[in-house]
């Protein structure tokens, strides 16, 4: 019997505590992910929030729809089974931080980004002795070895819900000290996400905004914060 089926077939839902975590039951059957493994995850909160999930299906069942879920069986299906590979990908965006590639111009852009991004690069260095140089145009250039080391080195010290939270922030952003400081608290989500979209922003005020556009952006400001939450809840 698997719960992805695609109808609701439970009536009752609930939350039990289960060995080092807490588990989902729907029924009082186990929810399992995907790759039938036992959906175990950390928190009491983040179990409450899958259950909420189950709870509200109606008749078919969306994974579209239950965020909790998905981040949850993706932390347990593949981020665990690829740690290092998942954490190394990620540390790749210190070589390449957008808050390091600046713009030669217009003035008004140029004033922004050193407003916005120097104080967290700033930070960075501070917190993990993460000296990030920044430069002009989009020709890449090659950190110090030991500022990449010393900023990647919380991706591999994150449990693996963590990793999974860390994976859009950094992604979605394209910056791997904003996706840091936003698990260290230093910026809010909505901060964070701001500052990842000085450039757009920018354009968006010089040009417009097309509605297609405009809805693929909120899609990934909801994915941006909704991993927020999930990493509080790891």
């Amino acid at each position: 019997m698997s719960e992805w089926a695609a109808k609701r077939f439970w009536t009752d839902v609930s939350v039990v505590e289960d060995g080092d975590g807490f588990g989902i039951r729907l029924d009082g059957r186990s929810v399992k992910t995907p790759a039938k493994s036992a959906l175990i995850v950390p928190s009491r909160e983040m179990a409450e929030a899958v259950a909420a999930e189950w709870d509200v299906v109606d008749e078919k069942i969306d994974p579209e729809v239950m965020p909790f879920t998905r981040s949850a069986n993706a932390a347990i299906d593949k981020v665990s089974v690829q740690f290092d590979a998942v954490a190394e990908m990620l540390a790749a965006y210190g070589g390449s931080d957008l808050l390091c590639y600046r713009a030669d111009t217009p003035t008004e852009l140029v004033d922004r980004q050193r407003a916005g991004w120097d104080p967290l690069l700033a930070w960075a260095e501070d917190t993990f002795g993460a000296r990030l140089v920044p430069t002009e145009g989009i020709m890449p250039i090659e950190q110090d070895s030991q500022a990449i080391s010393a900023v990647r080195a919380p991706l591999f010290a994150a449990t693996a819900f963590e990793l999974t939270a860390l994976h859009d922030l950094i992604a979605l952003s394209g910056s791997l000290v904003l996706g840091l400081a936003v698990t260290q608290r230093q910026l809010s989500a909505q901060a964070a996400w701001d500052l990842s979209r000085v450039d757009e922003n920018w354009q968006i005020e010089q040009w417009g905004e097309d509605e297609d556009a405009r809805q693929a952006v909120e899609i990934k400001r909801s994915a941006f914060f909704h991993a927020e939450k999930f990493y509080r809840m790891a």
